[in-house]
Protein backbone atom coordinates (compact mmCIF):
# COMPACT_ATOMS: atom_id res chain seq x y z
CA UNK A 1 0.00 0.00 0.00
CA UNK A 2 2.58 2.32 0.98
CA UNK A 3 4.42 1.77 -2.57
CA UNK A 4 1.20 2.77 -4.18
CA UNK A 5 0.91 6.17 -2.31
CA UNK A 6 4.77 7.12 -3.39
CA UNK A 7 4.15 5.73 -6.82
CA UNK A 8 0.57 8.44 -7.08
CA UNK A 9 2.44 10.87 -5.40
CA UNK A 10 5.50 10.64 -7.91
CA UNK A 11 3.07 11.07 -10.97
CA UNK A 12 0.95 13.73 -9.37
CA UNK A 13 4.68 15.63 -8.77
CA UNK A 14 5.80 14.92 -12.31
CA UNK A 15 2.25 16.16 -13.46
CA UNK A 16 2.56 19.22 -11.29
CA UNK A 17 5.84 20.02 -12.82
CA UNK A 18 4.69 19.58 -15.92
CA UNK A 19 1.82 22.18 -15.97
CA UNK A 20 4.39 24.13 -14.31
CA UNK A 21 6.30 23.98 -17.20
CA UNK A 22 3.69 24.25 -19.75
CA UNK A 23 2.37 27.50 -17.62
CA UNK A 24 5.85 29.17 -17.74
CA UNK A 25 6.39 28.17 -21.26
CA UNK A 26 2.94 30.04 -22.03
CA UNK A 27 4.25 32.71 -20.08
CA UNK A 28 7.41 32.83 -21.93
CA UNK A 29 5.73 33.21 -25.14
CA UNK A 30 2.79 35.36 -24.20
CA UNK A 31 3.62 37.47 -21.66
CA UNK A 32 5.72 40.99 -22.06
CA UNK A 33 7.09 42.79 -18.96
CA UNK A 34 8.12 46.47 -19.02
CA UNK A 35 11.34 47.64 -16.87
CA UNK A 36 10.72 50.78 -15.28
CA UNK A 37 13.87 51.87 -13.85
CA UNK A 38 14.18 54.77 -11.22
CA UNK A 39 16.19 57.83 -13.13
CA UNK A 40 18.19 60.66 -11.17
CA UNK A 41 18.67 63.06 -13.90
CA UNK A 42 16.13 63.55 -15.95
CA UNK A 43 14.05 61.73 -13.76
CA UNK A 44 11.93 58.86 -14.77
CA UNK A 45 8.45 59.83 -15.17
CA UNK A 46 6.82 57.13 -15.64
CA UNK A 47 8.77 55.33 -12.17
CA UNK A 48 8.12 58.54 -10.11
CA UNK A 49 4.18 58.30 -11.20
CA UNK A 50 3.78 54.56 -10.21
CA UNK A 51 5.34 55.57 -6.88
CA UNK A 52 2.25 57.80 -6.52
CA UNK A 53 -0.28 56.05 -8.57
CA UNK A 54 -0.37 52.23 -6.79
CA UNK A 55 -1.00 53.02 -3.25
CA UNK A 56 -4.79 53.97 -4.63
CA UNK A 57 -5.49 50.92 -6.16
CA UNK A 58 -5.64 47.97 -3.33
CA UNK A 59 -2.20 47.21 -2.43
CA UNK A 60 -3.31 44.52 0.32
CA UNK A 61 -4.45 41.25 -1.66
CA UNK A 62 -4.37 37.86 -0.27
CA UNK A 63 -0.71 37.67 -2.01
CA UNK A 64 0.62 40.71 0.62
CA UNK A 65 2.73 40.10 3.12
CA UNK A 66 4.60 43.69 3.78
CA UNK A 67 3.40 46.65 3.15
CA UNK A 68 4.88 49.95 4.25
CA UNK A 69 3.34 53.36 6.26
CA UNK A 70 4.01 56.43 6.30
CA UNK A 71 1.97 59.71 8.09
CA UNK A 72 3.95 63.49 8.42
CA UNK A 73 2.77 65.44 10.85
CA UNK A 74 0.86 67.49 7.97
CA UNK A 75 -0.87 64.53 6.94
CA UNK A 76 -4.47 63.91 8.00
CA UNK A 77 -4.25 60.15 7.06
CA UNK A 78 -1.77 57.17 6.98
CA UNK A 79 0.09 56.36 3.26
CA UNK A 80 0.31 52.94 2.37
CA UNK A 81 3.19 52.39 0.23
CA UNK A 82 4.53 48.81 -2.18
CA UNK A 83 7.09 47.35 -0.70
CA UNK A 84 10.21 45.20 -2.42
CA UNK A 85 8.86 42.05 -3.53
CA UNK A 86 5.56 42.74 -3.24
CA UNK A 87 3.08 42.69 -6.58
CA UNK A 88 -0.04 44.90 -7.10
CA UNK A 89 -3.04 43.22 -10.03
CA UNK A 90 -4.64 45.93 -11.71
CA UNK A 91 -7.19 46.70 -15.15
CA UNK A 92 -7.17 48.74 -17.54
CA UNK A 93 -9.99 48.96 -20.45
CA UNK A 94 -10.11 44.78 -20.22
CA UNK A 95 -6.06 44.62 -19.66
CA UNK A 96 -4.99 42.18 -16.47
CA UNK A 97 -1.33 43.71 -15.41
CA UNK A 98 0.41 42.69 -12.74
CA UNK A 99 3.09 45.31 -11.25
CA UNK A 100 6.28 44.14 -8.80
CA UNK A 101 8.38 46.93 -6.74
CA UNK A 102 12.25 45.19 -6.93
CA UNK A 103 14.97 47.04 -5.07
CA UNK A 104 18.21 45.19 -5.90
CA UNK A 105 21.50 45.51 -4.29
CA UNK A 106 24.28 44.79 -6.84
CA UNK A 107 27.89 43.68 -5.98
CA UNK A 108 29.32 46.95 -7.35
CA UNK A 109 27.31 49.09 -3.99
CA UNK A 110 24.85 50.61 -5.89
CA UNK A 111 21.02 49.45 -5.00
CA UNK A 112 18.78 49.89 -8.03
CA UNK A 113 14.86 50.23 -7.40
CA UNK A 114 12.63 49.15 -10.49
CA UNK A 115 9.06 48.51 -11.03
CA UNK A 116 8.13 45.46 -13.56
CA UNK A 117 4.89 45.56 -15.38
CA UNK A 118 3.57 42.60 -16.95
CA UNK A 119 1.19 41.92 -19.13
CA UNK A 120 -0.19 39.54 -22.08
CA UNK A 121 1.68 40.72 -25.39
CA UNK A 122 -1.26 40.96 -27.51
CA UNK A 123 -2.03 44.18 -25.13
CA UNK A 124 1.33 46.13 -25.77
CA UNK A 125 0.53 49.22 -27.87
CA UNK A 126 -2.53 50.38 -25.78
CA UNK A 127 -0.26 49.80 -22.79
CA UNK A 128 2.43 51.62 -23.86
CA UNK A 129 -0.26 54.67 -25.79
CA UNK A 130 -3.12 54.86 -23.31
CA UNK A 131 -2.36 52.46 -19.94
CA UNK A 132 0.82 53.96 -19.04
CA UNK A 133 -0.61 57.48 -20.04
CA UNK A 134 -3.47 57.10 -17.37
CA UNK A 135 -0.80 56.11 -14.67
CA UNK A 136 0.89 59.85 -15.45
CA UNK A 137 -2.02 61.60 -15.55
CA UNK A 138 -3.62 59.92 -12.52
CA UNK A 139 -0.25 60.39 -10.58
CA UNK A 140 -0.31 64.30 -11.38
CA UNK A 141 -4.04 64.45 -10.16
CA UNK A 142 -2.52 62.87 -6.87
CA UNK A 143 0.08 64.93 -6.47
CA UNK A 144 -1.63 67.58 -6.58
CA UNK A 145 -4.46 66.73 -4.60
CA UNK A 146 -2.07 66.06 -1.76
CA UNK A 147 0.83 68.38 -2.03
CA UNK A 148 2.28 70.07 0.59
CA UNK A 149 3.45 73.17 -0.61
CA UNK A 150 7.32 73.87 0.15
CA UNK A 151 9.19 77.48 0.59
CA UNK A 152 12.59 78.37 -0.39
CA UNK A 153 15.22 80.94 -1.33
CA UNK A 154 16.80 80.10 -4.47
CA UNK A 155 20.03 80.00 -2.94
CA UNK A 156 19.49 77.79 -0.14
CA UNK A 157 19.61 74.10 -0.92
CA UNK A 158 16.97 73.90 2.14
CA UNK A 159 13.44 74.18 2.17
CA UNK A 160 10.26 74.44 4.90
CA UNK A 161 6.99 73.71 4.50
CA UNK A 162 4.89 76.85 3.54
CA UNK A 163 2.23 76.44 6.52
CA UNK A 164 1.00 80.75 5.96
CA UNK A 165 -2.45 80.00 6.56
CA UNK A 166 -4.08 82.72 3.72
CA UNK A 167 -6.32 81.83 1.20
CA UNK A 168 -8.98 83.85 -0.96
CA UNK A 169 -11.80 83.42 1.32
CA UNK A 170 -9.67 84.88 4.41
CA UNK A 171 -7.62 87.85 2.81
CA UNK A 172 -8.94 91.27 3.26
CA UNK A 173 -10.16 92.15 -0.61
CA UNK A 174 -12.88 93.48 -2.31
CA UNK A 175 -15.24 90.16 -3.96
CA UNK A 176 -14.82 91.46 -7.15
CA UNK A 177 -11.11 91.82 -7.27
CA UNK A 178 -10.53 88.41 -5.89
CA UNK A 179 -12.64 86.80 -8.60
CA UNK A 180 -10.67 88.34 -11.29
CA UNK A 181 -7.95 87.52 -9.63
CA UNK A 182 -8.80 83.66 -9.16
CA UNK A 183 -10.34 83.60 -12.55
CA UNK A 184 -6.63 85.01 -14.23
CA UNK A 185 -4.95 82.58 -12.39
CA UNK A 186 -7.22 79.45 -13.72
CA UNK A 187 -7.02 80.59 -17.28
CA UNK A 188 -3.58 80.56 -17.29
CA UNK A 189 -3.01 76.92 -15.47
CA UNK A 190 -5.33 75.91 -18.29
CA UNK A 191 -3.81 76.93 -21.11
CA UNK A 192 -0.58 74.85 -22.01
CA UNK A 193 -1.73 74.01 -25.33
CA UNK A 194 -2.41 77.38 -26.16
CA UNK A 195 0.52 78.98 -25.03
CA UNK A 196 2.82 75.52 -26.87
CA UNK A 197 0.87 76.41 -30.19
CA UNK A 198 1.70 79.96 -30.34
CA UNK A 199 5.33 79.15 -29.01
CA UNK A 200 5.26 81.44 -25.73
CA UNK A 201 6.93 80.84 -22.39
CA UNK A 202 4.00 79.07 -20.14
CA UNK A 203 4.73 82.08 -17.52
CA UNK A 204 2.84 85.44 -16.00
CA UNK A 205 4.16 87.82 -14.33
CA UNK A 206 2.06 90.11 -11.05
CA UNK A 207 3.05 93.28 -9.88
CA UNK A 208 1.35 93.78 -6.62
CA UNK A 209 1.74 97.74 -5.37
CA UNK A 210 0.39 100.25 -2.67
CA UNK A 211 1.14 101.37 0.87
CA UNK A 212 2.38 98.75 3.42
CA UNK A 213 0.64 96.47 5.52
CA UNK A 214 -1.39 96.14 2.67
CA UNK A 215 -1.81 92.42 2.42
CA UNK A 216 0.32 92.12 -0.80
CA UNK A 217 2.66 89.00 0.71
CA UNK A 218 -0.87 87.17 2.26
CA UNK A 219 -2.15 87.92 -1.18
CA UNK A 220 0.89 85.53 -2.32
CA UNK A 221 0.02 82.86 0.25
CA UNK A 222 -3.25 83.21 -1.19
CA UNK A 223 -2.26 82.64 -4.09
CA UNK A 224 0.11 78.99 -3.56
CA UNK A 225 -2.39 77.74 -1.45
CA UNK A 226 -4.66 78.09 -4.21
CA UNK A 227 -2.84 76.77 -6.80
CA UNK A 228 -0.73 74.39 -4.71
CA UNK A 229 2.39 75.93 -6.17
CA UNK A 230 6.14 75.99 -3.86
CA UNK A 231 6.95 79.70 -3.51
CA UNK A 232 10.71 80.78 -4.17
CA UNK A 233 12.06 83.89 -2.35
CA UNK A 234 14.78 86.18 -4.56
CA UNK A 235 16.72 88.67 -2.92
CA UNK A 236 18.03 91.03 -5.72
CA UNK A 237 20.34 92.39 -3.42
CA UNK A 238 22.10 89.66 -3.20
CA UNK A 239 22.43 88.93 -7.52
CA UNK A 240 26.31 90.02 -8.32
CA UNK A 241 25.79 89.40 -12.03
CA UNK A 242 23.40 88.82 -15.02
CA UNK A 243 24.72 85.42 -15.34
CA UNK A 244 23.39 84.71 -11.26
CA UNK A 245 19.87 86.12 -12.46
CA UNK A 246 19.68 83.32 -14.86
CA UNK A 247 21.03 80.92 -12.43
CA UNK A 248 18.64 81.85 -10.04
CA UNK A 249 15.41 81.57 -12.70
CA UNK A 250 16.58 77.90 -13.19
CA UNK A 251 16.81 76.75 -9.99
CA UNK A 252 12.83 76.52 -9.72
CA UNK A 253 10.59 74.15 -10.51
CA UNK A 254 8.06 73.72 -12.45
CA UNK A 255 4.17 74.89 -11.06
CA UNK A 256 5.72 77.79 -8.98
CA UNK A 257 5.67 81.28 -7.79
CA UNK A 258 9.08 83.39 -7.45
CA UNK A 259 8.84 86.00 -5.48
CA UNK A 260 10.61 89.54 -5.69
CA UNK A 261 9.61 91.85 -2.88
CA UNK A 262 10.35 95.47 -2.90
CA UNK A 263 11.58 95.72 -6.87
CA UNK A 264 11.82 99.41 -6.71
CA UNK A 265 14.81 99.36 -4.07
CA UNK A 266 16.72 96.84 -6.04
CA UNK A 267 16.36 97.95 -9.23
CA UNK A 268 17.21 102.08 -8.42
CA UNK A 269 20.36 101.06 -6.05
CA UNK A 270 23.30 102.34 -8.30
CA UNK A 271 25.45 99.47 -6.91
CA UNK A 272 23.32 96.64 -7.76
CA UNK A 273 25.38 93.52 -9.18
CA UNK A 274 23.20 93.50 -12.30
CA UNK A 275 21.92 95.45 -15.19
CA UNK A 276 18.84 96.25 -15.85
CA UNK A 277 18.80 94.43 -19.78
CA UNK A 278 19.91 91.34 -17.59
CA UNK A 279 16.89 91.90 -15.53
CA UNK A 280 14.60 92.54 -18.39
CA UNK A 281 16.01 88.99 -20.76
CA UNK A 282 15.38 87.70 -16.72
CA UNK A 283 11.96 88.46 -16.84
CA UNK A 284 11.22 87.92 -20.45
CA UNK A 285 13.99 86.54 -22.38
CA UNK A 286 15.38 82.92 -23.51
CA UNK A 287 15.80 82.01 -20.55
CA UNK A 288 12.73 82.40 -19.02
CA UNK A 289 11.41 79.91 -21.42
CA UNK A 290 13.30 77.28 -19.53
CA UNK A 291 10.75 75.88 -17.25
CA UNK A 292 6.58 75.99 -17.33
CA UNK A 293 3.55 77.02 -15.37
CA UNK A 294 6.03 79.58 -13.38
CA UNK A 295 4.10 82.74 -12.11
CA UNK A 296 6.67 86.02 -11.07
CA UNK A 297 5.17 87.98 -8.43
CA UNK A 298 6.64 91.57 -8.28
CA UNK A 299 6.34 93.75 -4.79
CA UNK A 300 6.92 97.44 -4.43
CA UNK A 301 5.24 100.44 -2.39
CA UNK A 302 6.17 103.06 -4.98
CA UNK A 303 5.06 101.70 -8.17
CA UNK A 304 5.98 105.36 -9.66
CA UNK A 305 9.44 104.49 -9.42
CA UNK A 306 9.60 101.56 -11.70
CA UNK A 307 11.00 101.70 -15.08
CA UNK A 308 8.14 101.87 -17.81
CA UNK A 309 10.00 98.85 -19.64
CA UNK A 310 9.54 96.73 -16.40
CA UNK A 311 5.71 97.09 -16.45
CA UNK A 312 4.93 96.40 -20.00
CA UNK A 313 3.15 92.85 -20.83
CA UNK A 314 5.17 90.12 -20.89
CA UNK A 315 6.94 91.06 -17.86
CA UNK A 316 4.45 92.41 -15.45
CA UNK A 317 1.01 91.33 -17.07
CA UNK A 318 -1.11 91.91 -14.41
CA UNK A 319 -0.99 95.11 -11.98
CA UNK A 320 -2.87 94.54 -8.75
CA UNK A 321 -3.25 97.48 -6.67
CA UNK A 322 -3.42 96.90 -2.62
CA UNK A 323 -5.24 99.67 -0.98
CA UNK A 324 -6.33 100.91 2.31
CA UNK A 325 -8.42 99.40 4.03
CA UNK A 326 -12.11 99.13 3.25
CA UNK A 327 -15.42 98.22 4.83
CA UNK A 328 -15.83 95.34 2.78
CA UNK A 329 -12.40 94.52 3.82
CA UNK A 330 -13.30 94.77 7.95
CA UNK A 331 -16.21 92.35 7.36
CA UNK A 332 -13.74 89.99 6.49
CA UNK A 333 -11.01 90.79 9.15
CA UNK A 334 -14.12 91.16 11.64
CA UNK A 335 -15.26 87.71 10.36
CA UNK A 336 -11.68 85.83 10.84
CA UNK A 337 -10.48 87.42 14.17
CA UNK A 338 -14.06 87.87 16.14
CA UNK A 339 -16.24 85.07 14.55
CA UNK A 340 -18.70 87.88 13.84
CA UNK A 341 -20.61 87.01 10.33
CA UNK A 342 -23.52 89.21 10.48
CA UNK A 343 -21.37 92.75 11.24
CA UNK A 344 -24.12 94.74 9.73
CA UNK A 345 -26.40 94.01 12.59
CA UNK A 346 -23.78 95.83 14.99
CA UNK A 347 -24.48 98.98 16.21
CA UNK A 348 -20.77 99.96 15.68
CA UNK A 349 -20.50 98.71 12.03
CA UNK A 350 -22.14 101.95 10.49
CA UNK A 351 -19.78 104.31 12.47
CA UNK A 352 -16.31 101.86 11.07
CA UNK A 353 -17.54 102.05 7.98
CA UNK A 354 -17.88 105.59 7.31
CA UNK A 355 -14.84 106.42 9.85
CA UNK A 356 -12.95 103.47 6.96
CA UNK A 357 -14.41 105.50 4.00
CA UNK A 358 -12.73 108.78 5.24
CA UNK A 359 -9.29 107.65 6.63
CA UNK A 360 -6.36 105.62 5.53
CA UNK A 361 -5.55 103.19 7.08
CA UNK A 362 -3.88 99.62 6.64
CA UNK A 363 -5.56 96.08 6.79
CA UNK A 364 -2.84 95.56 9.19
CA UNK A 365 -3.18 97.97 11.21
CA UNK A 366 -6.83 97.05 11.77
CA UNK A 367 -5.60 93.56 12.52
CA UNK A 368 -3.38 94.71 15.02
CA UNK A 369 -6.13 96.62 16.80
CA UNK A 370 -8.85 93.29 16.68
CA UNK A 371 -6.03 91.08 18.01
CA UNK A 372 -5.80 93.40 21.25
CA UNK A 373 -9.27 92.13 22.25
CA UNK A 374 -10.09 89.55 20.29
CA UNK A 375 -11.93 88.10 23.22
CA UNK A 376 -14.84 90.47 23.36
CA UNK A 377 -16.65 91.80 19.92
CA UNK A 378 -17.99 95.03 21.21
CA UNK A 379 -14.85 95.69 23.52
CA UNK A 380 -12.86 95.09 20.10
CA UNK A 381 -15.10 97.21 17.78
CA UNK A 382 -15.14 100.05 20.26
CA UNK A 383 -11.22 99.93 20.26
CA UNK A 384 -11.24 100.13 16.72
CA UNK A 385 -13.79 103.07 16.46
CA UNK A 386 -11.30 104.79 18.96
CA UNK A 387 -7.93 104.04 16.90
CA UNK A 388 -9.76 105.05 13.82
CA UNK A 389 -11.15 108.34 15.27
CA UNK A 390 -7.08 108.99 16.46
CA UNK A 391 -5.93 108.40 13.21
CA UNK A 392 -8.40 110.10 11.52
CA UNK A 393 -7.67 113.47 14.21
CA UNK A 394 -3.96 112.84 13.39
CA UNK A 395 -4.95 113.65 9.49
CA UNK A 396 -1.81 110.62 8.94
CA UNK A 397 -1.67 111.41 5.43
CA UNK A 398 1.46 111.35 4.55
CA UNK A 399 1.62 108.95 1.72
CA UNK A 400 -1.25 111.14 -0.05
CA UNK A 401 1.37 112.67 -2.56
CA UNK A 402 1.90 109.46 -3.97
CA UNK A 403 0.29 108.64 -6.99
CA UNK A 404 -0.27 105.17 -6.35
CA UNK A 405 -1.90 106.41 -3.09
CA UNK A 406 -4.39 108.73 -5.11
CA UNK A 407 -6.58 106.14 -5.71
CA UNK A 408 -8.37 105.81 -2.19
CA UNK A 409 -10.05 103.13 -1.30
CA UNK A 410 -10.10 101.46 -4.51
CA UNK A 411 -8.27 98.58 -5.16
CA UNK A 412 -7.75 97.93 -8.83
CA UNK A 413 -6.55 95.40 -10.94
CA UNK A 414 -4.72 95.91 -14.66
CA UNK A 415 -4.85 93.14 -16.27
CA UNK A 416 -2.62 93.25 -19.93
CA UNK A 417 -3.04 90.52 -21.74
CA UNK A 418 -0.12 89.35 -23.78
CA UNK A 419 -1.44 85.47 -24.01
CA UNK A 420 -4.29 85.48 -26.41
CA UNK A 421 -6.12 87.76 -28.96
CA UNK A 422 -6.60 91.26 -28.40
CA UNK A 423 -9.00 90.94 -24.82
CA UNK A 424 -7.98 93.08 -22.30
CA UNK A 425 -9.41 93.73 -18.84
CA UNK A 426 -9.14 97.12 -15.99
CA UNK A 427 -11.05 98.54 -13.46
Amino acid sequence: MNFIVEQLMLLISIALNYLATLFSLRRYHHDLTLIIREENWPPNQVYDAAHLYLPTIDLINPSTRTIRVTKTPRQEAVKLAIESGEQVADAFEGINLNWRYVVEKHPSGCVEHRFELTFQKEHKDKVMTSYLAYVVRRAEAIKQESKIINLSNVYSDSEVEFEHPATFETIAMEPGLKQKITKDLERFVSRREFYKKVGKAWKRGYLLYGPPGTGKSSLIAAMANYLKFDVFELELDNIESDSELKSALLSTTNRSILVIEDIDCSVNDEERGYTLSGLLNFMDGLWSSCGDERIIVFTTNHKDRLEPALLRPGRMDVHIHMSYCTPHAFKVLASNYLGVEDLDRHPLYGEIAGLLESTEVAPAEVCEELLERDYDVDAALEGVVKFLKLKKLKGDNNNIDKPEFQEGKRQDMDVSVNDDDSESSST
